[in-house]
C-alpha cells in the first residue's frame, strides 16, 4: 500500500512548493524580509541508501529554512549532530552551516513538514498534505530498517505514512515499534532548546535512544551493507 500511494509523488517536495497556502504566504513573508535565505520546502540530507531515516517536525525559521538543511542553523541541531557523530552516523566536523563539510553514513534526515510554519506550528492538514513526500521518502530508501521521530508530530507522520493504526502504537520517549516488515519505530522528545533547557530530554536520555538504534541495526545484516551508501547534500 505504501509503495502504490509513494510512487504518486516524489521523495522531494519542490522548494517553491505551492500545496499549503498557509505557508507559501509565510514563506512569502520570510522572502521579502530575508531574501538570501534558503526559503522554501528543505530536502533531505543524507546518504539514500540509509538503513536510518530520523524525522523532525518542520524546519525551523532560522534554522533549515535559512540555511537549507535539516537541524543547521539552531540549537536543536547541536546535539543532534553531535550524537550522530558520537555513534558513528556522521563524519566530519558539524560547524552549524550547510557547506561544513559533514556527511552523515547510513543514516538520512527529514521533517514531516518540508515548510516552515508560523510559530513552528503545522495545521493538522498542512501534516497530513505533507505526509504524501514522507511516504514518498521512505519508500525511496531501500534499505530502510530504523526510524527516529523527534516528536509526537513526527510519530504520528510516519505511522499515518505507513497506515498503522495510531492507538496501537503510543508515543513515549525510548518506546520501540515494529510498524512493518524489517522496519521499527523508535521514539523520542525532540531534541529542542526547549526541551533540553526544561530537562524533559536530556543527552543522557537522546544517547538512549540512538544506543537502541544502533544496537538494533548492527543486529540487521542488511543494515551493515548499507553505510557506505551515497549522500544527498
Amino acid at each position: 500500500m505504501m509503495d502504490a500511494e509513494a510512487a504518486q509523488f516524489a521523495p522531494e517536495a519542490p522548494k517553491l512548493c505551492g500545496l499549503c497556502p498557509r505557508l507559501v504566504a509565510y514563506r512569502d513573508e520570510n522572502r521579502l524580509k530575508a531574501p538570501d535565505w534558503y526559503n522554501g520546502a528543505v530536502p533531505s540530507f543524507g546518504d539514500e541508501t540509509a538503513p536510518l531515516l530520523i524525522v523532525g517536525l518542520a524546519p525551523g525559521v532560522q534554522g533549515a529554512n535559512r540555511t537549507g538543511r535539516p537541524f543547521t542553523g539552531d540549537y536543536a541541531g547541536d546535539l543532534l549532530y553531535s550524537t550522530l557523530l558520537q555513534f558513528g552516523f556522521a563524519k566530519g566536523k558539524f560547524d552549524a552551516r550547510p557547506d561544513d563539510g559533514l556527511k552523515l553514513v547510513g543514516c538520512m534526515i527529514t521533517n514531516a513538514v518540508r515548510c516552515v510554519p508560523p510559530q513552528n506550528k503545522p495545521t493538522p492538514k498542512e501534516i497530513a498534505t505533507c505526509c504524501d513526500y514522507l511516504r514518498a521518502r521512505m519508500a525511496a530508501l531501500p534499505n530502510l530498517h530504523a526510524i527516529v521521530a523527534l516528536g509526537r508530530i513526527a510519530h504520528d507522520s510516519v505511522l499515518s505514512a505507513f497506515s498503522c493504526r495510531k492507538a496501537l502504537f503510543p508515543f513515549a520517549h525510548g518506546a520501540q515499534h515494529d510498524i512493518a516488515a524489517g522496519v521499527r519505530l523508535f521514539d523520542s522528545f525532540h531534541c529542542s532548546r526547549y526541551n533540553t533547557n526544561t530537562r524533559r530530554l536530556t543527552p543522557e536520555m537522546f544517547h538512549d535512544v540512538f544506543t537502541a538504534v544502533r544496537a538494533h541495526l548492527d543486529g540487521h545484516p542488511g543494515a551493515k551493507s548499507a553505510r557506505s551508501g551515497r549522500q544527498r547534500s
